[in-house]
């Protein structure tokens, strides 16, 4: 089964509300754009942002160019659907990031919770770093999430990685400068915890 088609099938059988990862508002994500985006102009990338309400906060506070990617078109449906008129004010991308042909420059923050840690191929990881060096604007920022050291082995079927700040920050290279890092406590719609571990860089 392919990577696409891995994830068509789990947002097709399953309510937003109904996978590990969801949470009803990103604080912590929210509270790191804000920080780095610097005003309501900047130009944001939501990579895998699926059916993640991250989206739907980013519209409300009133960012003017919001870009959401995510390898399913079920996921990207779902959550037009769900902001209703306001899904015009935000740009769709669907593909995969591995592979994704991203305009250069075209991003002043990148933003990825729980795309990064399902690269287990070194191949795959450096295609992202590629984009990301690509499409973010020089001195721009990336915050990347991903399962902490005391975080899930596998999610959704798939085997994960699992990262400290300093093995995460390695997989950029010193191109990128960490700013801060930090460890949230997830709780899961099913009662269970997972452990999230957030990088917050600069590109240099």
């Amino acid at each position: 089964m392919s990577v696409k088609t891995h994830w068509e099938t789990i947002y097709s059988t399953k309510a937003p509300e109904a996978v590990s990862w969801y949470r009803r508002h990103l604080e912590t994500s929210l509270a790191l754009i804000e920080q780095a985006a610097g005003g309501y102009s900047a130009s944001i990338i939501d990579v895998g942002g699926g059916e993640s309400t991250l989206v739907d906060d980013l519209v409300v506070r009133g960012y003017q160019d919001i870009n959401v990617l995510d390898i399913s078109q079920t996921a990207i449906d779902v959550t037009k659907k769900r902001l209703g008129l306001a899904a015009e004010q935000v740009h769709w991308l669907v593909a995969d990031i591995t592979e994704a042909q991203l305009e250069p420059g075209a991003y002043d923050v990148w933003h990825d919770r729980a795309v990064f840690h399902f690269l287990t191929a070194i191949e795959h990881r450096n295609a992202y770093v590629r984009n990301v060096a690509h499409a973010v604007k020089p001195h721009g920022h990336v915050i990347v999430s991903t399962f902490g050291p005391e975080g899930p082995t596998k999610c959704s079927g798939l085997d994960v990685i699992r990262y400290n700040a300093e093995s995460l920050h390695d997989q950029f290279g010193v191109r990128f400068r960490l700013v801060q890092s930090s460890k949230e406590l997830h709780h899961t719609p099913f009662g269970t915890t997972q452990q999230f571990l957030y990088c917050y860089c600069r590109v240099e």
